[in-house]
């Protein structure tokens, strides 16, 4: 069974690889009833992509995808 740190860190990298990097500052902060996602994307499909790589690991949890979607960030 994995930590809390551990399990944070492990949904940071599982959205890192989904969404190829693609998201600035990216930041997940893991609640005890909620996930939240964090940082900036330059299109909805890769805010899409990160939301997607937390459901691999947690698919019954709560998130909020708080990324913000700018078409100019790269």
């Amino acid at each position: 069974m994995q930590t809390a740190p551990q399990l944070e860190l492990e949904l940071l990298r599982r959205v890192q690889t989904r969404t190829g990097r693609r998201i600035r500052d990216l930041a997940v902060e893991l609640l005890p009833e909620r996930v939240v996602l964090r940082g900036y994307a330059a299109t909805y499909h890769v805010k899409q992509l990160a939301q997607q790589g937390v459901r691999e690991l947690l698919p019954s949890i709560r998130l909020e995808n708080a990324i913000t979607v700018n078409g100019s960030v790269n």
